[in-house]
């Protein structure tokens, strides 16, 4: 059986760009209108999953009120932790640390940055917390609120992606994309 997986992004947040990893802010006004807007025309989902971090739980809390439908955090769908870099912007890294930032864009599989989560372990986590959430719901359509970098991996992996590009993959504030997981879990992009 196929899960029906609708993957949102969270809105602009508070303390602005940058690798925001696991630090906690919340969303702007404008990043709350980027969600609502985001799903003004869709649904109808049968449950909310999200992130527990604010930026994006904020959101699923207050849309599965709205919606009468309920949420679940999973704290394995939140963002890659990027240890040292976390808060700071690829600008300011291009200064300090170029070379590195370098090494990380090229192939984020091969290189973690200072005192983070590497990308393997990021992928087994959001994949295993995807395998479940098939095993749970096939058959149902479930809205994720989560992460950028959540997305790119599961959309690099729906599109059959190597590795390498993983980083390439655009997921803007308040994006919305559509994926159907079957078992295994194998993930294919649309509705």
């Amino acid at each position: 059986m196929t899960l029906r997986l609708d993957l949102l992004r969270h809105g602009e947040t508070e303390l602005g760009g940058g690798l925001r990893g696991s630090l906690d802010d919340a969303l702007t006004a404008n990043g709350w209108q980027q969600m609502q807007a985001a799903v003004a025309q869709c649904g109808p989902w049968d449950r909310l999953i999200s992130s527990p971090l604010q930026r994006c739980a904020r959101f699923a809390e207050q849309l599965g009120a709205r919606l009468g439908i309920p949420v679940q955090l999973d704290k394995d769908l939140q963002e890659l932790h990027f240890g040292a870099w976390e808060g700071r912007s690829a600008a300011a890294l291009m200064e300090t640390d170029a070379e590195a930032l370098g090494r990380f864009w090229a192939d984020p599989y091969r290189f973690t940055p200072p005192e983070g989560e590497p990308v393997l372990e990021f992928s087994n986590r959001v994949l295993a917390a995807i395998e479940r959430l098939h095993a749970a719901y096939a058959g149902q359509r479930v809205l994720l609120v989560s992460h950028g970098g959540v997305m790119r991996l599961l959309l690099a992996q729906a599109r059959g992606l190597p590795r390498e590009q993983l980083l390439n993959v655009e997921v803007g504030h308040g994006a919305l994309f559509a994926l159907r997981v079957t078992s295994g879990p194998t993930l294919e992009e649309g509705g």
